[in-house]
């Protein structure tokens, strides 16, 4: 039997990446989702679409939301930045993201015995968000073994899994296209148009679109005209 594993996947190039990439390193993926109050929440909809599809034996989507604490563009009527990649944290970034995420990730994979769980943090062509980087990756793991009732009692020792940590955009997309993932079917924007275009123009447009450009492959995805 596969061992399980847990993948954080939101419909995203690089969750999709990741995704793909922990059913072909022999695990039975257990996909969870998000719908936590987010602008861009079309992606959940490909996202409960390709589940299935990318070799998720269960997909689970937990609903809760983050707009009643804002403090983010994705969470309040604040504008997306279109201005380019800058230096410092933007303010797309949702205070305590991927804590959240991995906690409900955690407790999900405690239940049903799951002792892997994959998410596709990249700390090279990002936005500089803090939850992204390897040193906090490396202390999320060692809470999780001490929090836990199966770290505890030693039944099983949790593993974050983050295999596209050092990877360059363009890196993940030729990884992607040897795994055989279908990127027409992810959404990246941060600010798409009513009809579900990219606008091209927030950061995870342009980094997706920069790795594209790099690996020499057209995006698929559909952009506003000026993207």
């Amino acid at each position: 039997m596969e061992p399980k594993a847990v993948v954080l996947y939101s419909g995203g190039l690089d969750s999709t990446t990741c995704l793909a990439l922990a059913r072909a390193e022999g695990f039975s993926p257990h996909a969870i989702s998000f719908s936590y109050g987010q602008r861009h929440s079309c992606e959940l909809e490909l996202a409960r679409a390709n589940a299935p599809l990318l070799g998720a034996v269960q997909h689970l989507v937990v609903d809760f939301d983050l707009r009643c604490i804002g403090g983010s563009a994705l969470t309040s009527g604040v504008d997306v930045p279109k201005l380019g990649v800058g230096t410092e944290i933007p303010v797309t970034y949702v205070p305590a993201r991927n804590t959240i995420f991995l906690s409900f990730a955690l407790s999900w994979a405690e239940a049903i015995g799951a002792f892997d769980i994959y998410i596709g943090v990249n700390a090279l062509d990002y936005s500089g968000y803090p939850d992204c980087r390897p040193e906090y990756i490396s202390s999320y793991e060692r809470m999780a073994n001490l929090a836990t009732r199966a770290g505890v009692e030693g039944t099983g020792r949790f593993t974050i899994h983050t295999p596209l940590i050092s990877l360059t955009k363009a890196d993940i997309i030729r990884l992607g296209q040897r795994l055989g993932v279908d990127y027409a079917r992810t959404h990246s924007c941060y600010d798409p148009l009513p009809d579900g275009r990219a606008c091209g123009m927030c950061d995870s447009c342009r980094l997706r679109l920069k790795g594209f450009a790099e690996a020499g492959i057209a995006d698929p995805v559909r952009y506003a005209p000026h993207g």
